[in-house]
């Protein structure tokens, strides 16, 4: 049983095979499954641009596909970076860059009002076309200053995000504590529901 999760971001790859490798599944990322190109993602919402990806891919290879689409929403900033998280500091920057234009942006804002989200949206595609929507949330705070991201590569928001009643920022917590609460964790641990519920057959 073959699954893609169309991304090309190792981190994300990471997190999902950490979540579902005690199913029968072998999971592949878009790059080893042949698709090279990303679409253009233009979409209103995260699951828009999580459908947009899914159905790019899945089109492409024939195969049962999953794409993700996260970002952190700030409240101070009226809910940016949001859909534009990949981007929000311009085509080509760093991680470093994104991260650091959000505390930029929020300067020396006091902790109270510092408050932000991450929310994550994936979308289930089948070969023919049919597609399945998941989602998760999680609530914390941002940071002063960017603390260094231990585990996972390209996840830049991990090094200012501290998750709500914990005192470190996902970029400092190993791949199980991040996993167990994420707002990608949610939505992953929610697919795997439905894939083990028998609803669909991966074949």
């Amino acid at each position: 049983m073959k699954l893609i999760f169309a991304t090309h971001n190792e981190g994300k790859l990471r997190e999902m095979k950490n979540i579902l490798s005690d199913l029968p599944l072998e999971i592949v990322s878009a790059y080893e499954a042949g698709v090279l190109e990303e679409p253009v993602e233009d979409g209103a919402t995260f699951a828009d641009n999580a459908l947009i990806k899914a159905r790019y891919v899945a089109e492409r290879t024939k195969e049962w596909t999953v794409a993700d689409d996260s970002g952190l929403c700030v409240e101070s900033l009226g809910g940016a970076p949001g859909v534009f998280s990949a981007r929000w500091a311009g085509e080509g920057a760093s991680g470093e860059e994104k991260a650091d234009k959000v505390l930029k942006e929020l300067g020396e804002t006091p902790m109270e009002k510092r408050g932000a989200y991450f929310e994550s949206f994936l979308a289930l595609v089948s070969p023919a076309g049919r597609h399945w929507i998941f989602s998760g949330r999680i609530n914390g705070w941002i940071t002063f200053a960017r603390q260094e991201i231990v585990v996972r590569p390209k996840l830049p928001y991990d090094a200012i995000f501290i998750p709500k009643g914990f005192d470190k920022t996902f970029g400092q917590m190993t791949d199980e504590e991040k996993n167990a609460l994420s707002h990608r964790g949610q939505a992953f641990r929610d697919l795997k529901s439905f894939l083990l519920s028998g609803q669909i057959a991966l074949d």
